[in-house]
């Protein structure tokens, strides 16, 4: 397998295969150009008008250093020992490749080795190598990275190049003899690339040798009509071809009448017309069935899915399409397989009998005799059979021809695994894009064209379900003055949706009510009430929380929804769990029958049950996550006996685990908030609120924590809406969008009504959180003395509660407020304890907090060595658990070292700190790497761009109003306008000295004081 993927979405596969994950979309995107253009050196400006599409915003450059440091990262192990990648040369960038490391690469290297063979006449090693060549494609180049207008060009050449190595895919396989096979195969093609004059050819070789003249001849004139549409005619192949197949149809017409043959049934259903999609089902399936080379036994291709999914049109499609090959004739049956009584086989075999030419009364009353015969007829002919809706493998055997030239398609909603032999195919719901032609193709007039979002919007609510498209697209027909804007609106209630899915005697509750009868018992009641949850997906343990019947009843409750195709199976999560998940409309279809068959205590306590089975599981992976260490205020919800589940997940990563489960986990608390269940929605908020934070998902805490405290405040619940409040506190202050008042200034008096709040509800833990919060603000105002004093009392509360991430945090606190009161050698003291508490509670992220104090205080006393020490250690455990917050700071602090020590390259760490502060608004920290990458620039004696950065950063203080780093960003301005603008310089130098004063930083007073003097400005 390549290392580098790009023939689709962009993959990168470490050892043994595993993915590799890349970072964001502009960062993938980098990815991409560098690996497009591999072993050249692609120049920055190219690449940052690639990345931001000619229009690169004034951070851009940094951004581009951030992702190239994090690629670096990413890809250190990809392969080992590949060496640092991508290079920085003069100018750009350069991502040099091992031979089969991509696979645009491989993909050329075996197209061409196809094409050599078959120049050679070697259509068997052609046929290989281009297979294994178009195998590489999974999609469009690079289909995951839309928008970005550089990857065009090479878009269209690659493109280029599969469709080539397409067509002599063909050419080798009718040198092998897959006409019937191709022919089908063909016709879809050719109507997807009609001016591709090759493609047509073959399908009419095709279609010649397959004995379809008469189709052939059809298929040239269309392609004629097609390109005199564009103003030319066929060329000379194609023209010589139609002469051929003209002459070979005279002498077959005009030659001695055949003699009377056995009869050929000709029993399949009549192709839907208007068929959408599938192409890449439809080829394998054209590959099972193929009828040429040696067979070596019955070939039997399966198509198995959900109710309504479509199994039955692709069967009849692609038997129409490979009927060609089956020229003895074509058998079909609908076996009713959902139906209480599905058809018996007997019967099925004697109306097959009856089409091969057996006499009414010839056919034997036995139903071994009859399956005896049918297999005696079929022998050595060559009969396709489509056996449609299958009920179970006893219903299917007899009908299975004994003779390898035969072949058979069968579809059911239970994959049959007792049969052997059989080749399955899942089908899954329409992709959006197949979706809307589907109904543009029911509908056929300009209603589609006119409103493309709305039909959008009808097939997404549909669940691109092609039946549910089909009744939409129905009712739209048959109501010309609907809009589909009044569909969709229709469809918008999940309630009546089921109700509206219906026209003729086509309905999606009916269609699925056969699945759901053929369920036992249990099976059913675990639908309905699997069916009552709003998550995406779920873990398979749910079932067992749901069932109480212990683990084996609910496997097997589960495994019989999934054969049922009620509920899909969607593999192993991060976790290693197995996941699954409804279709909406079989959810929809589920909670109707729960509110009709069960009583509603029964479904609330089925909520609790799951909702608490979440929150156990959640606490119990919590305490080990990295991140805020507030004081664990349990809820009084119900929780289950969850320790089987736990034992099951002991070798899970706790980041794993919160990483398959997010998802559902905030569409628990959503739903739980829309219940009233308040007591399990702000517990479940914070036992997910250091995984918001490590992964930098502030808007998703933001929002659940409205939602929670919200609920809370509605239930009169003091305690969790102080909770909650706690956490919003903290993403308002240091991630916030808000710029209508100081952050600082709103934490203080955020921070006393939570204290209020706290010490309300007797939670001293709690208060002491609180505390720290206040302590932090007063420190940002200058206030110092009162912020030593709260974050000593915060400290006390903390042990008085025994809370171990209570002490770190107000540690640092008085560290913080100590320091910048001058009183260095006790702050640090109080970093090394914060530092004990932090290892002694195991929590990375107030690990690293420490370590990167602990690099700055002795930063600011000169001692550099160990500063580095501790912010590479801080580095490191940011990066190893990917927590954007401190590694932003930790950047930071470096830059600020690398800067004391004369490093010319300071602004490297302040740009990548810059990127990622931008990109989780940590205000805080892009103001900070502002003022840095200032302070760069005036050292190397490029005021004008110093001015700008320092602006900004000036701006940026403002709006947290942390006064000490306010005056010294307005100070490193006034140098930088010194020369610029005296006056704006004069102005910038006053405020700073008046700041000074306020916080007792008499330096800094003192400093602006000089610089005043050397500009000959006025106090």
């Amino acid at each position: 397998m390549p290392v580098f993927r790009l023939l689709g979405a962009l993959e990168v596969r470490g050892p043994g295969g595993a993915l590799v994950p890349v970072g964001r979309r502009k960062q993938r995107a980098l990815l991409g150009m560098l690996l497009l253009r591999a072993g050249s050196v692609v120049r920055i400006d190219e690449l940052l008008d690639g990345l931001w599409n000619g229009r690169p915003p004034s951070s851009a450059r940094a951004n581009l250093h951030s992702y190239v440091s994090s690629l670096r990262q990413a890809l250190a192990d990809v392969p080992p020992g590949s060496g640092v990648r991508p290079v920085k040369t003069a100018g750009g960038y350069r991502f040099d490749l091992a031979a089969g490391e991509s696979d645009i690469g491989v993909f050329a290297e075996l197209a061409a080795e196809g094409r050599r063979a078959l120049d050679a006449g070697r259509p068997a090693q052609a046929a290989e190598r281009l297979g294994q060549a178009l195998g590489l494609w999974r999609g469009a180049l690079l289909e995951d990275l839309p928008g970005f207008d550089w990857f065009q060009p090479h878009a269209t050449r690659l493109h280029e190049s599969r469709l080539a190595a397409l067509e002599d895919h063909v050419e080798a396989r009718l040198g092998l003899g897959e006409h019937a096979a191709l022919a089908g195969e063909l016709a879809g093609l050719s109507a997807e690339h009609p001016l591709r004059e090759r493609l047509w050819g073959q399908y009419l070789r095709a279609l010649q040798r397959c004995g379809e003249r008469g189709r052939a001849l059809d298929a040239y004139e269309q392609l004629s009509r097609v390109l005199r549409a564009e103003g030319r005619g066929p060329g000379a192949a194609l023209r010589e071809l139609h002469r051929e197949i003209l002459d070979e149809r005279g002498a077959a017409t005009s030659g001695p009448g055949e003699q009377q043959r056995r009869a050929r049934p000709a029993l399949l259903p009549a192709a839907v017309a208007d068929f959408t999609g599938r192409q890449e089902e439809a080829r394998r399936i054209y590959r099972l069935l193929a009828p040429n080379g040696p067979a070596v036994g019955l070939r039997v291709a399966g198509i198995t899915g959900m109710a309504g999914i479509g199994k039955t049109t692709l069967a009849v499609h692609v038997a129409h399409g490979i009927a060609a090959g089956y020229p003895d004739g074509q058998l079909y049956a609908n076996l009713a397989g959902t139906d209480p009584e599905p058809v018996a086989p007997a019967d099925v075999l004697g109306r097959f009998l009856r089409a091969l030419g057996v006499p009414g009364p010839a056919v034997p009353v036995d139903a071994g005799e009859r399956a005896e015969l049918y297999r005696t007829l079929l022998s050595g002919r060559r009969v396709l059979v489509v056996l449609d809706n299958a009920a179970g493998e006893r219903q299917v055997r007899p009908l299975l021809p004994g003779s390898p030239t035969c072949a058979v398609l069968l579809t059911s909603r239970a994959r049959l695994s007792g049969l052997e032999g059989v080749r399955w195919t899942d089908l899954d719901v329409l992709p959006a894009a197949d979706g809307v032609r589907l109904l543009e193709r029911i509908v056929d007039d300009a209603r589609i064209g006119r409103s493309p979002a709305d039909a959008a919007a009808i097939v997404q609510r549909c669940g691109g379900l092609p039946l549910a498209v089909r009744i939409a697209g129905a009712r739209l027909t048959a109501r010309p003055a609907w809009t589909l804007a009044h569909l969709a609106d229709l469809l918008r209630d999940e309630q009546l949706r089921l109700d509206h899915l219906r026209s003729g005697d086509l309905q999606v509750r009916a269609s699925l009510a056969l699945s759901y009868e053929g369920l036992s018992g249990s099976g059913q009641r675990l639908l309905r009430l699997l069916g009552s949850f709003d998550v995406p997906d779920f873990p398979d343990w749910l079932a067992e929380v749901l069932g109480g019947d212990g683990p084996a009843v609910a496997g097997r409750d589960l495994d019989e929804l999934v054969d049922a195709h009620l509920v899909n199976a969607v593999g192993a999560d991060q976790a290693g769990q197995a996941r699954y998940r409804f279709h909406d409309l079989v959810r929809l279809f589920a909670r109707e029958l729960a509110r009709e068959q069960e009583a509603p205590a029964v479904l609330d306590a089925a909520l609790d049950r799951g909702f608490g089975a979440w929150l156990a599981v959640a606490e119990h992976f919590e305490p080990r996550l990295p991140g805020p260490c507030f004081a664990p205020i349990a809820g009084r919800a119900p929780r289950p006996d969850v320790r089987r589940i736990v034992a099951a997940l002991a070798a899970v990563a706790p980041l794993s685990w919160f990483d398959a489960e997010q998802a559902a986990l905030r569409a628990v608390i959503g739903q739980a908030c829309a219940g009233g269940r308040d007591e399990v929605a702000f517990d479940l908020v914070q036992r997910m609120e250091k995984y918001f934070d490590v992964r930098g998902m502030y808007a998703e805490w933001e929002a659940a924590g409205q939602a929670a405290r919200a609920a809370c405040a509605e239930a009169g619940n003091r305690r969790g809406e102080a909770v909650m409040l706690r956490g919003l506190i903290d993403v308002d202050t240091w991630i916030t969008t808000d710029h209508t008042t100081e952050a600082m200034t709103r934490a203080l008096g955020a921070a006393a009504r939570l204290e209020g709040m706290f010490r309300a509800a007797g939670e001293p833990g709690g208060m002491a959180d609180a505390g720290v919060m206040r302590s932090w603000s007063l420190t940002a105002m200058g206030r110092h003395a009162e912020a030593v004093a709260a974050a000593t009392e915060a400290l006390g509360w903390a042990e008085d509660a025994d809370h171990l991430g209570g002490q770190a945090r107000a540690h640092v606190a008085l560290a913080v407020a100590l320091g910048e009161s001058g009183r260095l050698p006790a702050a640090v003291e109080h970093l090394y304890q914060a530092l004990a508490c932090a290892r002694k509670l195991g929590n990375p992220r107030w690990e690293a907090t420490a370590l990167q104090f602990l690099g700055m205080g002795h930063s600011e006393a000169g001692n550099f060595d160990a500063s580095e020490e501790f912010l590479t250690e801080s580095l490191a455990i940011s990066r190893r658990h990917r927590d954007a917050y401190t590694e932003a700071l930790t950047m930071n602090a470096m830059a600020r070292l690398q800067l004391r020590r004369g490093d010319a390259d300071a602004d490297v760490a302040a740009e990548a700190a810059l990127a990622v502060a931008r990109e989780y608004r940590m205000a805080h920290h892009e103001a900070e790497a502002l003022e840095i990458l200032g302070e760069v620039e005036l050292g190397r004696g490029r005021v004008a761009e110093a001015a700008g950065y320092l602006r900004q950063s000036v701006a940026m203080w403002r709006t947290r109003g942390w006064l000490r780093f306010l005056a010294g960003a307005l100070i490193l301005l006034g140098r930088a306008l010194g020369t610029l603008d005296p006056a704006a310089a004069g102005t910038a130098l006053r405020e700073a000295h008046e700041l000074a004063l306020r916080v007792g930083d008499a330096a800094k007073a003192q400093a602006t004081t000089r610089m005043l003097a050397d500009l000959h400005i006025d106090m």
